[in-house]
């Protein structure tokens, strides 16, 4: 009989940390419209003549540092471990297939696979929704679908930035590092350009109108990333009884010289460093799995660059990645069970 689908969508990942497969993998990625939001002519020649050769290097030497030779990228290890265990929670009623937006194993390949099954359910491993990334996903499995002579039935999973066991799947990560023990908590979710936010706000009468239109979700901003994003933290910070005088929201991971949402991670960090913050503990709730934006960007930049402003010790809390909540919320996610609360 026909099982139901589940496509676990993640971003991406070069298939070995060489400059040439880093090079193609950042080629693809930088060339979807929805991640550069230029004319396509503009940007194929910033992506193919400017950032690529250049960023291609930098970044292949920073994906050989965290790059394993059984398992490859963190991202690639914990997104396998992940569809296995959803596997497992799910049962022989579910197919559950794995593919990463930019790179390999492809949408395409992961919908062949899913060609005879009674319904698709895609499931976007981000958190909170951006065009960039969960609206990327959505476009590419529709183009590939739409050329089916059948196409099951297909549902898509916007967010999960609210999830309560998402939400405690994070904070039960936090507790063992014990907050309560550094001087300040940072929540760190990767940027976006400012134009990204400004497109995705329809009243247009919201979006960056004042200084802290993100910080509280209400029916304007509900599908903004970044009210999403300072939700996100919000609850986790709750779950920990941590006040907000004692936690920051930022952004990281900014590329190129226009406006980024903002604080930037980097900036806060400089400046926790200087107001005598001497112990910082950082949470990067927009990565369900580690991966080089989190073991490296943060785990090793960002605790470099505290230490050099006049810190003393910077610690990563580690992603979902394997946690029996976060499988539990995906196996809610791919059965629309009731969510309870925990």
């Amino acid at each position: 009989m026909s099982k139901k689908g589940i496509l676990l969508v993640n971003l991406g990942t070069p298939d070995s940390p060489s400059v040439e497969d880093v090079q193609r993998y950042l080629d693809e990625f930088l060339m979807d419209g929805r991640v550069i939001d230029m004319h396509q002519a503009l940007r194929s020649i910033l992506v193919k003549l400017i950032i690529v050769p250049f960023r291609g290097r930098k970044s292949a030497k920073l994906y050989g540092e965290i790059w394993n030779v059984e398992s490859g990228s963190p991202l690639m290890h914990y997104s396998k471990m992940q569809q296995h265990l959803l596997k497992l929670a799910l049962g022989n009623d579910y197919q559950v297939e794995l593919a990463m937006r930019y790179q390999n194993p492809s949408i395409a390949l992961a919908l062949e696979k899913l060609k005879r099954a009674s319904s698709i359910k895609v499931i976007p491993m981000f958190p909170q929704y951006a065009s960039a990334t969960t609206g990327s996903v959505f476009q590419k499995v529709m183009e590939i679908v739409s050329k089916w002579p059948t196409v099951p039935n297909l549902e898509f999973v916007n967010s999960f930035h609210d999830h309560p066991r998402f939400i405690k799947a994070f904070a039960n990560r936090g507790k063992k590092h014990r907050p309560e023990t550094f001087d300040h908590i940072v929540f760190s979710f990767h940027g976006l350009p400012q134009m990204h936010c400004l497109k995705s706000d329809p009243t247009k009468r919201h979006c960056l109108k004042t200084t802290d239109c993100c910080r509280v979700m209400n029916d304007k901003n509900k599908f903004c990333y970044g009210a999403q994003s300072y939700h996100t933290a919000r609850l986790i910070a709750c779950q920990l009884n941590i006040p907000e005088s004692h936690y920051t929201v930022c952004f990281q991971s900014r590329l190129g010289n226009t406006p980024w949402m903002q604080p930037y991670a980097s900036e806060v960090i400089t400046q926790l460093a200087a107001e005598g913050k001497k112990r910082v503990l950082v949470f990067c709730p927009s990565f369900v799995t580690d991966c080089l934006e989190t073991v490296y960007e943060v785990g090793v930049e960002y605790r470099e660059l505290f230490i050099v402003a006049g810190g003393e010790h910077l610690e990563l809390v580690e992603g979902l990645n394997q946690s029996p909540l976060f499988i539990e919320t995906l196996e809610q996610l791919a059965t629309a069970e009731a969510i309870l609360p925990y």
